[in-house]
């Protein structure tokens, strides 16, 4: 009998000699199944549960995408808060009230990475397993964005160009509003920059009508600029840089941000990116934005400045938070923060929030377990939690974003 849904997606059952994690089963089922080191495969769902459903891809098990296409959206979004309350309950947080998990799929994935290898004499493009290195290639996936999922059917040729004689590449797309953006990394041939190649590369990325080609960081084709709107500023984002994976889900995460800012006039963003935030918040309040890559930040700064009078003064600095986070008396004339670090959390940086006159404080997270470390420290620094909103973009995905106000 399947007793619970672990964190990484994968159901539990009670073995003998432990935890068997049983992937693609619910709760409350019984399965038939192959059982080996602690890992069960999937044989027959004997008695199924009342919250499965029929997956939305054929792709589904193989593809390492997605892990609950099989489950009903109500208890899979409730699980999803369920995994923030548990994170701070472990961290002495338990009294914390965690709202609902807003879904923010909207139209689909905006950007995503598509493998390409050659597999018995032919060119395939998909997703690798899960647990795996197997390539699985696609011809469909309704997590993405329509526009994206049209492309990957029709990149085998310029999967074929770009493929050394032996290994893979990664091909990043992202939906802008201006057209996609495609930057592929692992190329390492020098050959590509050759006058003919590049003449067949151009034909291909206007066959594809592409914003934009880069191979290993290096622009190749610009059709259009690819241009993203960030609240009133319009920004030309590097090849290959980090975006949130939905329009809708950046759109929940700037909104509740906001909020949790509401007030302030001199607002820190740390590890800011694009201008994510950022570029939002300087409709209401000063910002320096804090970021390690020196292309995001001149990314935003540009977008700044391109509009006007529109925002308040955007201060940019260079730094690697994780390494040399910013000090608390770097920190004396701000009044507002919003810190948005890595899956592993930024908990130097948190330390030197909690000692600065901060007193509003947005952290946004993609991990609820470093998120619950980190608050833990702000919290015993004066900080209260007073609201804390998950943020479902990764569909179908163990994964959660979580947006906690903080405020002292």
């Amino acid at each position: 009998m399947v007793t619970a849904m672990g964190a990484r997606g994968d159901s539990t059952a009670e073995g003998a000699e432990g935890l068997i994690y049983a992937p693609y089963a619910l709760p409350g089922e019984r399965v038939r199944a192959r059982v080996s080191g602690g890992r069960a495969e999937l044989v027959e769902v004997l008695e199924p549960s009342a919250e499965r459903q029929a997956p939305a891809c054929r792709h589904f098990s193989r593809c390492g995408g997605c892990q609950l296409q099989h489950w009903q959206e109500a208890p899979y979004l409730e699980w999803k808060r369920e995994q923030v309350i548990d994170a701070l309950s472990k961290r002495g947080l338990g009294g914390a009230v965690v709202e609902p998990t807003i879904p923010a799929w909207g139209q689909g994935r905006r950007r995503a990475a598509f493998h390409a290898a050659r597999q018995n004499g032919q060119v395939r493009i998909g997703f690798i397993e899960r647990g795996g290195a197997r390539l699985t290639p696609i011809a469909q996936c309704p997590a993405l964005a329509a526009p994206l999922e049209a492309l990957a059917l029709r990149l085998g040729p310029l999967a074929e160009m770009a493929l050394p004689a032996r290994g893979e590449i990664t091909m990043h797309c992202l939906l802008t509003d201006t057209g996609i953006d495609v930057a592929i990394k692992g190329a390492g041939r020098v050959d590509l920059l050759h006058r003919a190649a590049l003449e067949a590369l151009s034909a291909m990325a206007t066959q594809l009508n592409l914003a934009r080609l880069s191979i290993d960081g290096e622009p190749i084709v610009e059709r259009a600029k690819p241009m993203l709107r960030m609240g009133k500023a319009m920004v030309a984002p590097p090849p290959g840089a980090f975006l949130q994976p939905t329009a809708l889900g950046e759109e929940t995460l700037a909104r509740l941000t906001l909020d949790a800012l509401q007030g302030s006039t001199r607002v820190i963003d740390l590890f800011s990116g694009i201008g994510t935030f950022a570029l939002r918040i300087a409709e209401q309040a000063e910002v320096t934005a804090a970021e390690s890559d020196a292309e995001m930040l001149a990314a935003l700064k540009k977008a700044a400045d391109g509009a006007g009078g529109a925002l308040k003064e955007i201060t940019t600095l260079r730094r690697d938070l994780l390494r040399t986070p910013i000090s608390s008396l770097e920190m004396k004339k701000f009044d507002g923060a919003v810190i948005d670090p890595p899956r592993s959390g930024a908990r130097l940086q948190a330390e030197q929030i909690a000692r600065a006159p901060v007193r509003k404080l947005a952290y946004v997270s993609c991990d609820p377990a470093s998120f619950a470390r980190d608050v833990k420290v702000l919290v015993e620094y004066g900080f209260t939690l007073t609201r804390i909103t998950p943020v479902d973009q990764f569909r179908w995905s163990p994964h959660v974003e979580v947006v906690g106000a903080m405020e002292r």
